[in-house]
């Protein structure tokens, strides 16, 4: 890839589902869905990057409790699960083998400014793309 950074990679935070940590398992679960994501990014109400939560998380801690019901599931904040695998973001000027570091093993990589407010993502399918169009020229 011939740029050094990763803003021509970015998909825009404005183009990207995210949850909040004012949102509930439910919500959570129910934006997931409707968006057909396994993994979505967990933003503050600034915007601040906060980690990620994956369906493993929801569904772990679903199956841990008992017998759960979907009125259980508004009680409890999305930001108050642990959460297994936190998707390590990088900032807005990172070099682009940082990125492909992070990104061999995660669907998505975050892409925060200097303040960890979240600016977009970058997707591995994206950066495939991007490998497969240089390798052909």
């Amino acid at each position: 890839m011939e740029k050094s950074n990763v803003l021509f990679l970015l998909t825009p935070k404005n183009s990207v589902a995210c949850l909040n940590d004012t949102m509930n398992v439910r919500q959570a679960l129910e934006k997931m869905r409707a968006h057909g994501y396994s993994a979505i990014p967990l933003i503050s109400q600034e915007g601040v990057y906060l980690g990620t939560v994956s369906e493993g998380d929801l569904l772990w801690h679903i199956v841990k409790g008992e017998k759960i019901s979907m009125e259980d599931l508004e009680d409890i904040k999305v930001i108050d699960l642990p959460r297994k695998n936190n998707t390590p973001a990088v900032k807005v000027d990172a070099d682009i083998n940082d990125l492909v570091e992070k990104i061999i093993n995660n669907n998505f990589v975050p892409v925060i400014d200097d303040r960890n407010v979240l600016m977009g993502i970058v997707t591995r399918k994206r950066v495939m793309q991007e490998l497969l169009k240089t390798s052909n020229k």
